[in-house]
């Protein structure tokens, strides 16, 4: 790590105490607020607090905040890690993250997709990992097809730096094909909705099983180097590590694979690494489980299509299910991307929907032929179901009001 300049120094110590004000007042955790002090002091701080470190981007629609909390965790066998693994993912809290650990010089950052090609300039990373491109609040975003040029584009600026990225992906394919140095994993990709045609060419792309490929241009999903076989993670040469895992899912068990191999790149060994993330119980409160007047009340986090397709996944067998939507600022104001997703694999359960947008939830609902309940919000949810397990399915906001009535729960 580099010495710091005396503005520097100043702009890491207003940085801290706008922070340190922030969660004091119950206002947030202080990251974007500190960092967005920090660079007004210096604009150059991110970079210079990177400057000397070994740094991982992990980037993506989905999973992005998981990824980077199994990784900050797997990399704590070689020592400290700063991390913004609670989800502050543009360049005010990455560095926040990086001025709250200066002692560490390994370092994990999460990064919103669109930031991903100024935190390789500022950052400069030993490794980014690429987890998957889908539709995302496409009423303030760019289209996939946009995003995934602009990954390609600042890649191809920097094609030494190594990249691990997602091979069932056609779109994280075709942004990484400009790099050198790509280390392959099996990440899966259940929601294809968005990649049936070749990001190269725009012809139709034909789908075997996990493999697909374009045959006007030849563009096709590349043999992976890690891979998921059931509970097990299995490395480039062949060896099976287990993963015990505390986190739902097949997807979760595709992020911890991606995990491993970022932790690899620095230089630690899955066997080392692999037990370390079995100690991920939650991440700001995704996953979190709650009880409440005799209900055991388990909170999934879901934002987009790809989403909720992988939370329906994760649901315990006959349990009743809240669905909650908001459509506020972060969340994107267009509902219409509900009629995108199948709710089917709700039917047969106790369905309660909650939020601001209840009334769109309840007519998709309607349309998919989908029983359901309309209720205020999470508390009367609860008491209008049997005592038992609960599960809770809610997009951006509407997750945050239901971990703010849970008092925050991590």
């Amino acid at each position: 790590m580099t010495n710091l300049s005396a503005r520097a120094k100043f702009a890491t110590a207003m940085l801290r105490t706008a922070a340190t004000l922030s969660r004091v007042s119950g206002r947030g955790d202080g990251s974007v607020i500190g960092g967005r002090v920090g660079l007004t002091i210096e604009p150059r701080l991110l970079s210079m607090l990177a400057a000397g470190r070994q740094v991982a981007l992990i980037s993506g629609t989905n999973g992005k905040t998981t990824t980077t909390r199994f990784t900050a965790a797997a990399l704590e066998a070689a020592g400290p890690v700063a991390t913004n693994s609670f989800g502050a993912n543009m360049p005010t809290g990455h560095t926040t993250a990086l001025a709250k650990a200066r002692d560490a010089v390994n370092c994990v950052l999460e990064v919103d997709e669109h930031y991903l090609p100024r935190l390789l300039n500022e950052a400069t990373p030993q490794v980014i990992a690429l987890l998957n491109l889908s539709r995302d609040q496409l009423d303030r975003a760019m289209e996939v097809s946009g995003l995934a040029a602009k990954w390609r584009t600042a890649l191809s600026a920097a094609p030494d730096v190594p990249l691990i990225a997602n091979a069932d992906d056609p779109w994280v394919t075709w942004a990484a094909g400009a790099s050198s140095r790509v280390t392959w994993v099996a990440g899966g990709q259940r929601w294809q909705e968005d990649s049936w045609v070749c990001p190269q060419c725009g012809k139709h792309l034909d789908r075997y099983g996990e493999f697909w490929r374009c045959t006007a241009c030849g563009l096709s999903r590349p043999s992976p180097h890690w891979a998921v076989e059931g509970d097990s993670a299995v490395t480039p040469d062949g060896r099976r590590i287990p993963l015990d895992l505390r986190l739902p899912g097949q997807v979760n068990r595709a992020n911890a694979v991606t995990a491993l191999a970022v932790a690899s790149a620095f230089g630690v060994p899955p066997e080392a690494a692999a037990p370390r993330l079995s100690e991920v119980k939650s991440v700001a409160g995704r996953y979190a489980v709650v009880r409440r007047d005799g209900r055991r009340v388990r909170l999934l986090l879901s934002k987009n299509p790809a989403g909720w397709l992988e939370a329906f996944d994760m649901l315990e067998p006959r349990c009743p299910v809240v669905l909650a939507l908001n459509a506020r600022e972060v969340d994107g104001f267009d509902t219409s991307w509900i009629y995108d997703v199948d709710f089917s694999p709700v039917q047969g359960r106790q369905v309660l929907a909650i939020g601001d947008r209840r009334m769109d939830l309840a007519v998709r609902l309607e349309v998919n032929g989908v029983r359901f309940e309309v209720v205020e919000d999470i508390a009367a949810a609860i008491q209008a179901v049997p005592p038992g397990d609960l599960e809770v399915i809610a997009n951006y906001t509407a997750f945050q009001d239901i971990r703010a009535e849970f008092d925050r729960v991590n």
